[in-house]
């Protein structure tokens, strides 16, 4: 007859439950401290992101903005179409310069010496005659009258009025001197001074004055070279990634292949800008600057995101689909394009989408291929010297005027803008056609 006392065969014995009621504390505290730590990560992580994209706002929000001097402007007939013709081309070539220097001195006709009046002049930005220029183009019978004229101001001025510019600190410590300030406070007592919405930085090109620069021409050329990325790598990512998932045999070659499209994956950017140098611009002379050059660079780079993503997308549709379609007579051909390919066309999209914000983000390869150079003129073709928009943030941001500091905090404000937009496209798609077997 057994003992009553002796443990079954396979149970656990009082000391090993000793041992494991023990450590049970431990083991719970241990846990805990992991999902603090955790917790902690994220958290951190999060302050880090939210204190950059604050920084960013706080000081770019203001670069959405421009301020106006309201000024008394005489279109002088002698200085501007002394004929009398009023022919475009010499309404054109009046002297517009010397219209607001003398509406300034009529605002303050005490300010004498060549000083005083060089500082004076400085209130108002140099673009401000072109906009007497188109004024006048729109309209030849304002030659001869005398109106209140909204200028722009220039750097300094925008940048007291904004408050980036402390009228506080002494005299030496800041780039307006107390003469100046005194003339624009003369001007705001008077209601001369107004700040507007500046549309002009979303359709001027660059530029060498703070006031007058905008990411038009940057936004044109980032259009043109992500059009020529996208026609060029999604075919081809597309085709190269149905080809070696449902076409290729399965050999040491195509294993080569697939090892070769994952570290091109993780190859620098900067390498395909020097492959599109010593190729497309020293080889075939293609020209630099150019948004075709720009987005065939890009196309190369992108292009093992496209595959990498379009292979996953063709293996996540079930095998019963393909056995089904072989199943009732269809070929292979009509089986992976009729009855595939529409399925895992959502994932493919997402991947282009996501490849596409990485190409709109990227500086160093576009930089190797001369994009970095200053074009004033928006582009109007494939072929026309331009830049991109992250490549005008690089420009701005090596500028010294504390006015473009403001304008490259709004301009990664856009960038921003177009990435979240693109990666939430991709979720919506993703989420929208997305089928789970």
């Amino acid at each position: 007859m057994s003992n009553g006392s002796q443990p079954s065969a396979g149970a656990p014995t009082r000391r090993t439950l000793d041992a494991v009621s023990a450590s049970l504390p431990r083991r719970y505290a241990s846990e805990r401290r992991f999902r603090l730590l955790g917790r902690l990560a994220v958290i951190t992580g999060l302050v880090f992101v939210g204190s950059l994209f604050l920084s960013i706002i706080l000081n770019g929000y203001t670069g959405f903005s421009q301020t106006y001097l309201k000024l008394p402007v005489t279109f002088d007939q002698q200085a501007l179409d002394p004929d009398g013709k009023r022919d475009p081309e010499a309404l054109r070539g009046g002297d517009y310069s010397g219209l607001i220097k003398q509406a300034l001195q009529s605002v303050f006709p005490d300010v004498s010496g060549r000083s005083e009046l060089r500082e004076l002049y400085g209130l108002v930005s140099s673009g401000a005659e072109y906009q007497l220029i188109d004024m006048v183009a729109a309209e030849p019978s304002l030659v001869g009258t005398t109106r209140d004229i909204w200028l722009i101001a220039s750097d300094d001025i925008d940048m007291v009025v904004k408050g980036h510019i402390d009228r506080d600190v002494p005299e030496t410590e800041r780039r307006v001197n107390d003469r100046a300030l005194g003339w624009l406070e003369a001007l705001e007592k008077k209601g001369a001074v107004d700040t507007r919405f500046n549309w002009a930085f979303f359709t001027n090109g660059d530029s060498r004055e703070p006031e007058l620069a905008g990411i038009g021409g940057a936004v044109a050329g980032s259009f043109y070279t992500l059009l020529v990325c996208l026609v060029i790598a999604f075919p081809i990512g597309v085709a190269a990634a149905v080809y070696l998932e449902e076409f290729a045999p399965k050999n040491r070659l195509t294993d080569l292949i697939e090892v070769n499209i994952n570290n091109l994956a993780a190859v620098p950017s900067i390498v395909f800008g020097l492959l599109g140098l010593a190729v497309l611009i020293n080889f075939f002379g293609m020209p630099r600057s150019a948004p075709v050059v720009g987005g065939l660079v890009l196309a190369l780079m992108v292009l093992p995101t496209i595959i990498i993503a379009g292979r996953a997308a063709l293996k996540s549709v079930p095998p019963s689909i393909r056995e089904a379609a072989l199943g009732v007579g269809a070929s292979k051909m009509q089986t992976v394009f009729h009855h595939v390919l529409p399925l895992a066309m959502p994932g493919m999209m997402t991947g282009m989408i996501i490849g596409m914000a990485h190409a709109l983000g990227e500086t160093a390869p576009l930089l190797m291929i001369g994009m970095v150079a200053f074009v004033v003129d928006v582009p109007n073709g494939f072929f026309d010297p331009s830049t991109l928009l992250p490549v005008q943030i690089y420009l701005w941001a090596d500028s010294p005027e504390r006015a473009f500091v403001e304008r490259t905090a709004a301009a990664i404000i856009v960038l921003l803008a177009f990435l979240i937009a693109m990666n939430a496209l991709a979720v919506y798609l993703r989420k929208r056609f997305e089928r789970r077997w």
